[in-house]
């Protein structure tokens, strides 16, 4: 089995990613701007301050003992911050990383060839680990708890299995549908924590902290307002301040002050709750289409010719967050928050009812 780098065919991959600007996928030409503002330590990391705190004693522990962090999984929506997470504990452990996802390892060879190749206390980061093939994630069950792996050598009547073992590693995994990661994977991590929404407040600090690494002129306004509208994700945050940056140079002065903002924000459609065209889109899909709910995710994609992993994992968690739109049994239904905020009636329903008097 190939011990060199060049063994390494695999790489990060997002299949099925959603463009919006508010979406929490990264495309290619936001990446090299995230990469350029992403924090390298827990220190510089903001927000997350319970789990930055687990995390940090767990790392401190582990390089006491010289061993290996724990197998550690991170779970929530897109852009929160779990491959940043990801890559700072490599730092923090002075150990190098090696990035692939779910998707892109389609056969066992594909991920032994990558364990193979790992050195003492090396980080192995999984990206989208709950789209693993059964085939692959079982080749995962063994090397988390023994460190080995077990292989068929030769074909035919001289197969025989044979065992390679590996050096002492963590697996960093990230998912955004935890439900969907079966449970003897699930059993194999000893740290497991969940990101959550951030705060305006830790979002204005990180907008501050971005445009100070980019020497963009902002205020406490400029970066309030942008940090409002980001639906508690920093990836958005960052997105949003390269556009209001390219406005204010060229409609304003330079500076990202709460005028520009906002007229900056107007015209990409990002309304303040943060909601862009598709969020509107979807829900009044639901009230207008289908009286409010409920109504299934597989109806909804289809109505709004976008795929259902996007609804449930890009779209839905933050409007779920802020209680425009809630779940049962049988299909999503658009709350009273959501008809208020766009402007429509329930059926039967009056506005001094709805909107007060």
């Amino acid at each position: 089995m190939a011990k060199g780098k060049e063994a390494l065919s695999v790489g990060p991959h997002k299949a099925g990613e959603a463009e919006g600007i508010l979406s929490g996928a990264a495309l290619d030409e936001d990446r090299q701007f995230e990469v350029s503002v992403r924090p390298r330590t827990l220190g510089e990391f903001i927000g997350q301050a319970r789990l930055k705190e687990n995390l940090a004693i767990a790392v401190e522990a582990a390089r006491t003992r010289g061993d290996a962090l724990d197998h550690v999984l991170l779970s929530g929506p897109p852009g929160l911050g779990k491959t940043t997470l990801a890559q700072i504990l490599a730092n923090e452990l002075d150990v190098h990383i090696e990035t692939t996802s779910g998707p892109v390892l389609e056969r066992p060879l594909d991920l032994s060839t990558i364990l193979s190749i790992l050195e003492p206390r090396q980080v192995l980061f999984i990206d989208e680990l709950h789209r693993l093939q059964p085939t692959v994630e079982e080749i995962l069950y063994p090397a988390l708890e023994d460190f080995k792996i077990d292989m068929i050598v030769g074909k035919g009547p001289g197969a025989r299995a044979q065992v390679f073992r590996l050096e002492r590693f963590t697996l960093v995994g990230a998912t955004t549908r935890t439900g969907l990661i079966t449970k003897p994977l699930l059993s194999r991590f000893g740290i497991v924590h969940r990101l959550d929404f951030y705060s305006a407040e830790d979002l204005q600090t990180i907008v501050t902290r971005s445009a100070k690494i980019l020497e963009i002129g902002i205020d406490g306004g400029g970066a309030e307002e942008i940090a409002r509208r980001s639906r508690g994700t920093p990836r958005i945050a960052n997105r949003l301040l390269r556009r209001v940056r390219d406005f204010a140079q060229v409609r304003a002065d330079g500076s990202v002050t709460r005028p520009v903002a906002q007229e900056a924000l107007e015209m990409l459609e990002v309304d303040s709750y943060g909601l862009d065209e598709m969020d509107r889109k979807l829900l009044l899909t639901i009230i207008d289409k289908y009286g409010g709910g409920p109504v299934g995710v597989g109806t909804i994609a289809a109505s709004v010719s976008e795929e259902s992993d996007a609804i449930e994992e890009v779209y839905e968690p933050y409007l779920l967050q802020i209680g425009f739109l809630s779940r049962t049994p049988r299909g999503r239904v658009a709350t009273e928050l959501a008809y208020k905020h766009l402007g429509r009636l329930p059926a039967g329903a009056s506005s001094t009812s709805l909107f007060g008097s």
